[in-house]
């Protein structure tokens, strides 16, 4: 039985590589942080306007800085020494929550300048993130790949979970400069785990860090159709069936929450990752799949049905709020399960699939669409809430998620059958 129960629990091989070891454990306190100005920026434009649309407006000013820098930042990923990079992007998130900070201790209630400095944040998130991941291969074995990828997603799932909760309880009583001055401190760990790295060039430089570089990497994907297939599938999803702008407006209208936040607001928001971190915590399993594109498949399908199961709760809640509410956030947990599932399966084909010498690239295009599809989806979801309601958009949301995967993986048959046994035994 103890044999079977570790066969469940999450691989924790790649703890034992000190660098990523260390990247870890300062995630662990950073990523709190992040998670508060996550829940605080969308909580703060919806209390200064009472608008889910002004709240969809953050997804169309995180998503420009996401293209232009996610897709720029993998080159210079594929290019400049991977660890100088991680210090300067480290750095610029710590500005620009420090400058979330004043604009909220200073009271301007200027919506404008919170959603510029959010688009900068991006920005430096966009470069930040694809190199993060593109020099995991160099830090511990390939084998340890999806086992490192679930450590990874454990970590910001939970921090999600602790995100909003506090969030949620806090910014009543302290208002969001608080949120935002923790951001800032929590991230100096991380800043002090890259500058702990070594060196990490590109082992085999490719052009220049321009146009004709991310043209290039664009070119690599498109004639890769199994790497291309798993974007393909996560934004679906993503664009589909991630409702979290209408949140703030679910929490208030359908749950009876404050508008400025409260515990449903607070549920809401940390239901997803709350799952995500249960799956991470049993991941075990996923080090031992062998036909890792049906597995992606599978955890789409499952993610939409949870998306739909939210929007009828919704739907419903006006007969009973306790009861529908407690569905919906068991939904989204179920979702962040399945989801912490199809990103690590994802993220391994990816990295195991890809040369060295375009995977900053290739993960600036993820990121693109990991982060960017939800910020589609934000603008997406609070524009048509307006006209059919909050209900209707959610479920209807995971409709198409279920639909659309399932076209795509009859389309295209060959990222079903993809197995990583065989392209290990290739490398």
């Amino acid at each position: 039985m103890r044999k079977r129960l570790r066969g469940f629990l999450a691989d924790t091989r790649p703890l034992r590589t000190p660098d990523f070891r260390r990247l870890w454990v300062a995630n662990i306190i950073t990523v709190v942080g992040a998670q508060l100005t996550v829940v605080a920026v969308p909580a703060q434009i919806y209390s200064l306007t009472g608008s889910s649309a002004m709240v969809g407006l953050t997804g169309l000013f995180g998503l420009v800085p996401l293209v232009v820098f996610g897709l720029w930042g993998g080159a210079l990923a594929d290019h400049f020494d991977r660890r100088t990079l991680l210090i300067v992007t480290t750095a610029g998130l710590i500005l620009t929550s420090g400058a979330f900070w004043l604009l909220s201790e200073a009271n301007t209630g200027n919506v404008w300048l919170l959603l510029i400095v959010y688009a900068v944040q991006q920005a430096c998130f966009a470069i930040n993130q694809p190199t993060r991941t593109a020099v995991l291969p160099a830090l511990i074995p390939l084998d340890q790949l999806p086992a490192a990828n679930s450590l990874n997603m454990t970590v910001m799932s939970a921090g999600a979970i602790a995100g909003p909760l506090i969030g949620g309880a806090l910014i009543p009583v302290f208002g969001f400069p608080l949120l935002y001055l923790i951001d800032t401190i929590c991230l100096l760990a991380t800043l002090w785990a890259v500058i702990r790295l070594p060196r990490l060039p590109v082992l085999e430089r490719r052009g220049t860090p321009g146009l004709r570089s991310v043209l290039d990497g664009l070119g690599y994907l498109l004639g890769h159709p199994i790497l291309l297939t798993s974007f393909l599938v996560d934004g679906i999803a993503m664009v589909f069936g991630m409702p979290r702008a209408l949140f703030p407006q679910i929490a208030h209208e359908s749950f009876g929450g404050p508008p400025e936040g409260g515990l449903a607001f607070a549920l809401l928001f940390a239901a997803m990752p709350a799952g995500a971190v249960l799956g991470g915590v049993l991941s075990g399993w996923v080090s031992r799949v062998d036909r890792q594109g049906l597995a992606v498949v599978w955890s789409i399908i499952a993610w939409g049905a949870a998306v739909v199961v939210t929007g009828a709760a919704v739907w419903f809640a006006p007969s009973a709020p306790m009861a529908m509410l407690t569905v919906a956030v068991a939904a989204l947990a179920f979702g962040g399960a399945a989801d912490m599932a199809s990103a690590a399966f994802r993220q391994s084909m990816l990295l195991t699939a890809a040369d060295d010498a375009v995977r900053g690239r290739l993960q600036g295009v993820f990121i693109v669409v990991v982060a960017g599809g939800p910020r589609i989806a934000d603008t997406l979801h609070g524009w048509v809430a307006e006209p059919l309601g909050t209900a209707a958009t959610t479920a209807g949301g995971g409709v198409l998620v279920i639909v659309g995967v399932v076209i795509a993986a009859v389309a295209i048959p060959a990222f079903v059958r993809y197995r990583i046994s065989e392209q290990l035994r290739v490398d």
